[in-house]
């Protein structure tokens, strides 16, 4: 079998952000966002746990947090150069790879605390999981300096990793409770060209959930009755069944996503066309029938994941980050594997609403999981709450509000990493083609038949529905370039401006407008798509959102905030059909956004409510309200959220 795709993507290193949604927050994870995890990882020992001399606690998924900030420090230092940040990412580099055991073995929970447990318990204890994330690091931290110190020490143990693990006399024929060394390893793959990291990861996804079960097995050797396992059931890590049979995404969101990734991984490399289907019914599930408007994923608290087709809640939801950041990656794989857009629109709905919202403005405060609705009645009278310590949520009936870390801090160096790693996503190639992607201020360039050709995008997205993008090829060339189509765009227009009368065709496939045509240098597209304000209903399936409705405009989904609006308790409004509402732009609030304006029916507007029961309907006002982008809630005073508003 060959290698099977539509595009690939241009890396991060060949694209320059240059507009004024996303280069500012860009510019923001650099200068705040990076070093204020830098700053926790410090203040919890987990910098320092890597050093034997370290008498601090240690924790067996500490290695993949601290992995995941170098990740982020690295996508950061290829888009602008910061002596400070190399400085301390090398100096942390040095201290991880010193920790290395002479066979190639780098854990620090596993080396200082219970090295007699190696390889023991992989149902629960995070070791390949921590060894994609430092595999990952490692890649990024090649391809931003071109440096191998990194990549060489984690090839020693990729190598054990593929010594150790395997269906051969004397090999482990184990896989890991928490996925991720699947993509990690293909990465490896990508940075090295050794196929046997390939074939590892094509291992990892093929053994899990064959039978008998090898977590059965493990629990046994170490004593353990499987039985008891906390989960309950393997479902919780997708290792109920093996991933070619899957048909229903459950469990732990975070860790389908990352499985899921590295299925799509491996489908592409080897032409797999099983695993292709398998792909594509899981993403359906997720993305066609479990995923919020905001693209969050996972609403069950009890599993921080899945419960069933069309069930989701709004209130105490788990939508945890981490899992935003996955199910990007999960998309951008898909649209690689397949070339389709509905793959980018999702990726697209995500990285604007729920894979924003989990960071603050000033890129120091972050969202475990993120709300669609909360309420709190006194929250003008008391100030602003904070979750305490170390706990992910906060559930007393008062607003969730971010905080600067967690005792489980895995979604804030992911935030991290996933706004550095951005202009990795706007782009992709294949034979004579580029295709656009995401619609982002930048400038990449690529080759048609060996002529090397500059493109820059110039856009006010997600804003603005125009965009130009300008060709400089260093001589005339032909190729197509493909535009996505949105799924939210109902109309549009499309104009090539040129010296010269070539002959241009133009059409449609999967989604993108294709136009082909001779190309020289000052020759550009100008794509305008219609932004109306949308309101948008969920499917009846989803019984929780009946006689409901949310705003879109573009890309991005509004919500209510007490501070814009006459009440903290935002179920009190409705939203009338016969009422317009209006886009307006705001340059001065939370960074310059479009509100949306428009009037709603307040129940009991400015009267108490008497007794629990009454005999009468209650009065009704009509009230101006503002509605702001869901990515930038709760960056001012504390309050109420609502983004499924009742609809009259």
């Amino acid at each position: 079998m060959g290698i099977s795709t539509k595009q690939t993507g241009i890396p991060f290193t060949k694209v320059k952000v240059t507009d004024k949604f996303w280069a500012p927050k860009m510019e923001t994870n650099r200068l705040k966002t990076i070093p204020a995890n830098e700053k926790q990882c410090r203040e919890t020992g987990r910098l320092d746990c890597f050093k034997p001399e370290y008498k601090g606690e240690r924790h067996y998924f500490w290695d993949s947090d601290v992995a995941k900030w170098i990740e982020a420090g690295c996508y950061s230092l290829a888009v602008k150069y910061d002596k400070k940040l190399e400085k301390t990412l090398e100096d942390v580099i040095s201290d991880i790879i010193a920790m290395q055991q002479e066979d190639g073995y780098m854990n620090n929970y596993f080396i200082y605390v219970k090295p007699e447990m190696r390889w023991k318990n992989l149902r629960d204890c995070h070791e390949l999981y921590c060894a994609g994330h430092l595999i990952e690091a490692a890649v990024a931290h090649f391809y931003a300096t071109g440096r191998r110190n990194f990549l060489d020490a984690m090839c020693r143990y990729a190598d054990l990793i593929c010594k150790t693990f395997g269906p051969g006399k004397g090999q482990i024929p184990g896989y890991p409770g928490h996925q991720e060394i699947e993509l990690a390893l293909v990465k490896l793959y990508h940075a090295t060209g050794e196929k046997r990291y390939l074939d590892m990861a094509c291992y990892f996804i093929d053994q899990r959930g064959q039978q008998p079960h090898y977590y059965d097995k493990e629990a046994i050797e170490r004593g353990d009755d499987p039985k008891k396992f906390w989960a309950k059931t393997y479902e919780y890590m997708q290792a109920h069944q093996p991933v070619r049979e899957q048909k229903d995404a459950v469990g732990h969101s975070v860790r389908a996503l990352y499985m899921y990734s590295g299925m799509a991984d491996c489908a592409k490399e080897t032409g797999d066309k099983e695993l292709e289907a398998a792909c594509k019914r899981l993403w359906e599930s997720v993305c066609e029938r479990q995923m919020y408007i905001t693209g969050g994923i996972g609403p069950s608290l009890s599993n921080e994941g899945f419960v069933k087709d069309y069930m989701l809640p709004v209130e105490n939801i788990s939508s945890e980050s981490c899992a935003s950041v996955a199910a990007i990656f999960f998309c951008q794989r898909m649209l690689y594997l397949t070339g389709e857009s509905k793959y980018a629109d999702a990726m697209e709905r995500i990285m604007y609403n729920s894979g924003l919202s989990g960071v603050s403005l000033d890129g120091e405060k972050f969202f475990y999981s993120n709300q669609l609705y909360t309420y709190d009645p006194e929250a003008d009278k008391k100030g602003e709450k904070q979750p305490a310590s170390g706990k992910h949520y906060q559930w007393d009936g008062a607003a969730l509000h971010r905080q600067g870390w967690y005792g489980c801090s895995c979604c804030p160096p992911n935030i991290a990493r996933f706004i550095a790693s951005l202009p990795g996503y706007i782009y992709g190639t294949s034979e004579n083609t580029l295709w656009v992607n995401l619609f982002v201020g930048s400038e990449t360039e690529f080759e048609v038949n060996g002529i090397k050709v500059k493109a820059q995008t110039k856009t006010k997205y997600p804003w603005n529905g125009k965009v130009t993008i300008t060709f400089k090829p260093e001589k005339e060339c032909e190729f197509t370039v493909k535009l996505r189509m949105p799924q939210w765009c109902e109309s549009s227009s499309l104009k090539v401006k040129s010296k010269f009368k070539d002959n241009t065709v133009v059409g449609d496939e999967d989604g993108y407008l294709t136009v082909t045509r001779k190309w020289r240098k000052g020759d550009h597209i100008i794509y305008t798509m219609d932004m109306p304000v949308q309101r948008v209903y969920a499917t009846t399936k989803v019984r929780e959102l009946e006689g409901r409705v949310a705003i879109q405009r573009g890309p991005v989904v509004y919500c209510l905030e007490t501070v814009d609006n006459c009440t903290n308790n935002l179920e009190k409004l409705a939203l009338p059909r016969k009422y317009n509402l209006r886009a307006v732009m705001n340059k001065t609030l939370l960074g310059g956004v479009v509100t949306i304006i428009g009037k709603v029916e307040v129940n009991n507007d400015g009267a108490e409510e008497e007794g629990l029961y009454q005999n009468r309907p209650p009065n009704v006002g009509i009230r101006q309200f503002k509605a702001v982008p869901y990515y930038a809630w709760d960056n001012r005073a504390p309050g109420s959220v609502i983004v499924w508003i009742r609809e009259k």
